[in-house]
């Protein structure tokens, strides 16, 4: 379990690093991420603010990010609770990490941006830990539309 702990951690260090072409790489080839508010998984509402199904749509994400998107520069601070990881009976996992996102932005101002839990669904793919499916579950239903960067 310390392997899936230490994805976790990298995922977060690596967005907030600024080294968002590696994030792709986090899933597996068909993983899905998903951003959506808690009440809309409470009701069931599937669909979200931000949803990615595969590399392929996430590296997509990442280069209209890089080429087309025109958004204030700033960046994140992910602080992490610490993880409840549960595994299944056909060997993949279950994890619940709760999160505050604090955003500076490049005049230096900072704020808490985000705040919420990840609820992911984890495999195990030729010894390395990678996430089938993430979800972005934001605490409240007001976001910024200044939401650019995965979460």
């Amino acid at each position: 379990m310390q392997g899936i702990e230490e994805l976790i951690v990298a995922y977060a260090h690596d967005i907030d690093d600024g080294l968002l072409d590696g994030w792709p790489a986090y899933f597996t080839q068909d993983g899905t991420y998903t951003i959506l508010t808690r009440e809309n998984l409470a009701d069931g509402l599937p669909m979200g603010i931000m949803y990615c199904q595969g590399r392929g749509m996430m590296a997509d994400r990442i280069k209209a990010m890089q080429t087309a998107n025109i958004f204030e520069a700033h960046t994140y601070c992910h602080l992490l609770g610490r993880s409840q990881i549960s595994a299944g009976s056909d060997g993949s996992y279950a994890a619940r990490t709760n999160f505050n996102i604090i955003r500076t932005m490049q005049d230096g101002a900072s704020e808490m941006f985000a705040v919420g839990k990840y609820l992911d669904g984890i495999e195990i793919q030729d010894g390395k830990p990678l996430f089938k499916e993430r979800k972005v579950v934001l605490e409240s239903r007001r976001v910024d539309i200044l939401l650019v960067y995965p979460l």
